[in-house]
């Protein structure tokens, strides 16, 4: 049985508005709450959006071998406990995860069988780098370095199992569910 669904996304290319959408039509699919060492945004709610924690708690779950995944990303740590993946197949249960690209993979190959990865694009590079200074929580240096990385994001695109274009939010959620539909049977 599939029971995890790995969204990445190069930032601004829509992946939470996405994956929050598809949380509006599909409640069934949980959503998995990441960790992250990342100040929370005025939009957030802590142990909604993520658990946001010091660098010292994170390290901790890190020595204790606590987490599924995780990765620095933008010069803060966010991770998957391995306790959320495990209670998820012994519930037979579906969750949704919206993480970077290396965490998508990591949870892939941890759970090769019971994972698929999508890959969200951007409709162009300049519309990505819009978004970005659109949604106001990055300065310009913070938007800079976010497209520095996106590059690197690009290039694991061939590893992910199926890609979908953010150009149209209805569009793309609809792309969304029909992919997971047909691999939830």
């Amino acid at each position: 049985m599939t029971n995890f669904i790995a969204i990445s996304a190069p930032s601004g290319a829509g992946k939470t508005t996405l994956c929050r959408e598809l949380q509006r039509r599909q409640p069934e699919i949980q959503f998995s709450l990441s960790s992250t060492t990342r100040p929370q945004r005025k939009i957030e709610t802590d142990g909604v959006d993520y658990n946001f924690i010091s660098r010292r708690e994170f390290n901790a779950l890190i020595t204790r071998n606590e987490l599924a995944e995780y990765q620095e990303v933008h010069g803060y740590m966010y991770g998957t406990p391995k306790a959320l993946l495990d209670r998820v197949i012994a519930n037979g249960e579906q969750m949704l995860f919206e993480v970077d690209v290396k965490g998508a993979l990591s949870i892939k190959r941890l759970h090769p069988h019971r994972t698929i990865t999508i890959f969200i694009l951007p409709p162009d590079i300049s519309m990505l780098r819009q978004r970005l200074r659109n949604r106001g929580t990055d300065n310009e240096q913070r938007i800079a370095k976010r497209l520095e990385r996106l590059a690197m994001e690009i290039g694991y695109r061939d590893q992910f199992d199926f890609e979908v274009i953010n150009d149209d939010i209805d569009r793309a959620v609809s792309e969304l569910q029909q992919t997971i539909k047909s691999h939830f049977k």
